[in-house]
């Protein structure tokens, strides 16, 4: 079902992807803020993986021709999605929204006049909500999203809060639609991205929302795994690394099961924390917080 002839109209400037599913909650406010923004030259591409609720009434009701609804079974895999997005887009600009969150109205117009004057990328901070969450939330610097920082620091871009240059997402063939990477697959093309020299901007500022709800909570331990088999595709090969290549890719794996104890932790699962906080401190025994993780996992247990 499509709302319009959306190849027959003007070029627009930012093209804004949105994949939904069962979410029409929540995507109504993540489309009355796009129809928010002080900047207009923009339209909107819903893909739709054929939700079993209103979602088609709810961008039927915006009557904006700017807005197009597009269904397209994405078999379970996000970045399907928005690749097909991508494929459909017309703009110079690609902006990433997820149907659970919103943005500001000056969110556009901030970011465009920031790539209009020569960078590829450009983030900014979002206020996280829900689920006991309320904090703003900022990403980058630039000087971590080099490649070299992404790999082995981790990813400190979010996809809700992004605008990219459309033919630099191209020219890395888009998101991985790898079922592996499944939940990372924005880190996967950010670390595309830089890998081909893409310059990344950030802003200081909070100009969105991200919506923490029972339906995006994830499990730990599948996002931490999809994080390793995001870093293993752009790892060095094995039988090639260097002495300081296999103590920095051990690192990062420790930093990886650092973070699955930190949050079995905010989640009250403290014996379930040992095992991924013992096996950061094998991976990097120089890394602080692993001690400090520790040090509140036995209190916190003995409290109990």
């Amino acid at each position: 079902y499509t709302l319009s002839l959306h190849d027959a109209l003007p070029i627009s400037l930012v093209s804004i992807i949105i994949p939904t599913y069962n979410h029409a909650q929540f995507l109504h406010e993540a489309l009355q803020s796009v129809c928010n923004q002080t900047f207009v030259d923009w339209e909107v591409l819903v893909i739709n993986n054929y939700s079993e609720d209103d979602t088609i009434e709810i961008v039927k009701a915006f009557n904006d021709s700017r807005i197009h609804l597009e269904n397209f079974r994405n078999n379970g895999i996000i970045a399907a999605s928005r690749n097909h997005g991508i494929g459909m887009a017309r703009g110079k600009y690609l902006a990433f929204l997820d149907s659970d969150d919103a943005w500001f109205p000056e969110k556009l117009s901030t970011c465009i006049i920031m790539l209009e004057g020569g960078c590829d990328l450009v983030c900014h901070g979002l206020h996280w909500f829900g689920n006991e969450r309320d904090r703003d939330q900022y990403y980058g610097p630039a000087s971590r999203a080099t490649y070299d920082a992404l790999l082995y620091k981790g990813n400190c871009i979010a996809t809700s809060a992004t605008i990219v240059r459309k033919e630099l997402v191209e020219a890395v063939g888009g998101f991985s639609e790898s079922l592996e990477v499944v939940t990372a697959e924005d880190y996967h093309l950010w670390l595309k991205l830089s890998q081909a020299g893409v310059e990344m901007n950030f802003v200081n500022q909070v100009l969105g929302s991200y919506r923490f709800h029972a339906t995006n909570a994830g499990t730990p331990i599948k996002q931490a795994k999809a994080v390793e088999h995001v870093v293993e595709d752009f790892f060095p090969k094995r039988e090639s690394r260097s002495l300081k290549e296999r103590v920095r890719v051990r690192f990062r794996y420790g930093v990886i099961n650092y973070g699955i104890g930190r949050n079995m932790q905010a989640n009250g699962k403290f014996f379930a924390a040992w095992p991924y906080l013992l096996r950061s401190l094998t991976l990097c025994p120089l890394y602080i917080k692993t001690y400090m993780a520790l040090v509140l996992n036995f209190f916190c247990i003995k409290r109990d």
